[in-house]
């Protein structure tokens, strides 16, 4: 079976873990995002996958490589231009087989594609939606099905007050037939779900309703510290559950913690943790990361190669690669520091905050 996953945009609302490396590759718990969805695929029988890219491709292609690493056959392309959803399927035309599938790539979900796919031939689709229920459906587009799981309407997104008969919203996963591609006009910005989904209603179009499934969309701050937890809590189906074991809990064996650790979390390799801090619940200590003394990392990731000084405070932060934090400073309420930031002693960064890679804030600069 083949693939087309969608990575062309540049992930501007997880700046500034974005400003640095395209989100694709960005780390989420103990591997790059988009390796979640190419073993998801894998597990699916999913061998051929293409790559549209557009924001820094190349970087995508060197952390991925050829695929052969996660069995898998993986190409790449780059658009001249940005082109839409659909322009980008067209863009890869060439490529495509008969039946593929087409994925939006900020997504992590555990969706039973062998059931969509299945469903998909049994009722002779040419296209077919996989569809999830939201709590909160207000953020969304919504999908309305018939009761022969045929698309019924799209709607936009709702007012508070409006009356809702659906909370069904498009998953980002798609199976399509190699038809859908006539009616996307060549080399042209074309939106697929603007434009080509409402001109299938009555034509194919078919919704997928997988209820038991996991799924969320990695694009903000909120959202990524949420899926790194529901990783870590095995909310979702994901290769780190393994790592974890029934303690939820992984630390490497390069790794030395002087303090505590505490489930779920993970300490990477060759971290430290020193006397008197604790790192969890719901934390990621990515690889070479030093904590010193009498500091606490909870529900907060930190990437590859941070420092964080003695009697420091990380609560529901994002602490990104090669960061230095002074003694007794806090980040805190959803927070995040860009690569290489230095933030010196006593700081408060809170509030939702942001510094961008390469900032430095001097000895008691912040108070948030």
């Amino acid at each position: 079976m083949q693939a087309v996953i969608l990575v062309g945009g540049e992930g501007t609302r997880l700046r500034p873990l974005t400003s640095t490396l395209p989100k694709p590759v960005v780390s989420l718990v103990d591997r790059p995002m988009m390796v979640y969805m190419l073993e998801w695929l894998r597990g699916h029988g999913v061998d051929d996958v293409i790559m549209s890219c557009g924001f820094k491709a190349t970087k995508v292609r060197e952390v991925l490589g050829d695929g052969s690493q996660l069995g898998i056959s993986l190409r790449f392309l780059e658009e001249p231009d940005p082109r839409g959803t659909a322009g980008a399927l067209k863009f890869a035309e060439e490529l495509l087989d008969e039946r593929f599938l087409m994925l939006n790539g900020d997504v992590l979900t555990d969706i039973d594609l062998g059931a969509q796919i299945a469903q998909h031939e049994q009722s002779g689709a040419t296209g077919t939606l996989a569809l999830v229920g939201v709590a909160d459906p207000s953020s969304y587009g919504l999908v309305k099905v018939r009761d022969d799981s045929s698309v019924e309407a799209f709607l936009e997104k709702p007012s508070a007050d409006t009356m809702l008969d659906t909370n069904l919203i498009s998953a980002g996963a798609y199976v399509l037939e190699r038809s859908v591609l006539d009616l996307i006009a060549p080399d042209k910005n074309v939106s697929i779900e603007r434009e080509v989904w409402p001109a299938l209603v009555d034509e194919g179009l078919f919704g997928f309703v997988d209820d038991a499934a996991y799924w969320i969309d990695v694009g903000t701050p909120e959202r990524y510290l949420q899926a790194t937890f529901d990783i870590l809590e095995g909310n979702v189906r994901t290769g780190v559950a393994e790592k974890l074991g029934e303690g939820f809990l992984s630390v490497d064996q390069s790794a030395t913690v002087a303090g505590r650790a505490v489930p779920p979390a993970i300490v990477g390799a060759g971290s430290q943790v020193g006397e008197g801090s604790h790192v969890g619940s719901l934390a990621v200590l990515a690889g070479d990361v030093a904590v010193g003394e009498n500091s606490v990392v909870e529900r907060a990731v930190v990437l590859e190669g941070a420092r964080i000084g003695d009697g420091c405070v990380l609560r529901e932060c994002i602490v990104g690669p090669g960061v230095r934090i002074g003694d007794r400073s806090q980040v805190i309420g959803g927070a995040m520091l860009g690569e290489n930031v230095v933030l010196g002693s006593d700081n408060v960064v809170a509030r939702g905050a942001r510094l961008f890679p390469g900032m430095e804030v001097p000895d008691g600069g912040l108070a948030f």
